[in-house]
């Protein structure tokens, strides 16, 4: 069986309502194990993040996601220290030729959230990782375009979330960054049984017609919620 985790640090919640519904389309597909491990601040020790438990079950994943919310331009720093503490799995190479992917989240529209995904991405190519894009085409770039579109805010190198100031992280599911995510995990487990265990994959490519339709569906399931 493969394993996916989806690591995440949110002081919050709206982070976490990400890896949620990451962690959602990646158990949709069949024979893939998923853990959600939470990064938290009580296991940073005078600027040093530890905890054995994590790091073993990272270890014995196929695949790791990277999730962290965009606070002043880049990645929290209790993520941050998360990854520096990836040091010692980092010189035996032990997270070589995993599969990895990355979300983040803001208040902002933009908020420089590309610059947390970057250092996402570096730090897996430090690690020897296999980054894996979003994979689906920007959405709400059109003047039918909502909030509720699949990749509503452009982003390719991984999923980004953005929720207003004055709401909750249930606002995330109001959005389409929650069909943005879960469709990002379904595309990140399919990979890692291929990658992992040489099961079949089916490329799907999709027309803008087609992600326009999906975009409507998000649209009304969200409507249907209230």
């Amino acid at each position: 069986m493969a394993t996916v985790a989806v690591v995440y640090h949110s002081p919050n919640g709206h982070t976490r309502a990400l890896a949620e519904h990451i962690a959602q389309g990646a158990k949709s597909v069949p024979d893939v194990d998923v853990h959600l491990v939470e990064i938290r601040g009580d296991q940073v020790s005078e600027g040093r993040w530890s905890d054995a438990a994590t790091m073993e079950l990272l270890k014995r994943s196929d695949t790791i996601v990277f999730g962290a919310p965009t606070y002043m331009g880049s990645l929290s720093a209790v993520f941050k220290a998360f990854l520096e503490g990836a040091f010692y799995p980092f010189l035996g190479q032990e997270w070589k030729d995993k599969l990895a992917g990355g979300f983040t989240h803001s208040a902002s529209q933009n908020g420089d959230k590309l610059f947390s995904l970057q250092q996402l991405a570096v730090f897996a190519a430090q690690m020897n990782m296999q980054w894996i894009s979003v994979g689906d085409s920007a959405g709400n770039n059109w003047t039918g375009g909502t909030i509720y579109d699949v990749n509503r805010l452009g982003s390719w190198l991984g999923v980004m979330g953005q929720t207003n100031v004055d709401e909750g992280p249930d606002a995330v599911s109001a959005h389409g960054d929650m069909v943005t995510a879960e469709r990002y995990g379904t595309r990140l487990a399919e990979l890692t049984a291929r990658w992992a265990h040489g099961q079949e994959y089916r490329i799907r490519r999709h027309t803008a017609e087609d992600f326009r339709e999906i975009s409507a569906h998000s649209a009304a399931a969200a409507a249907a919620r209230g």
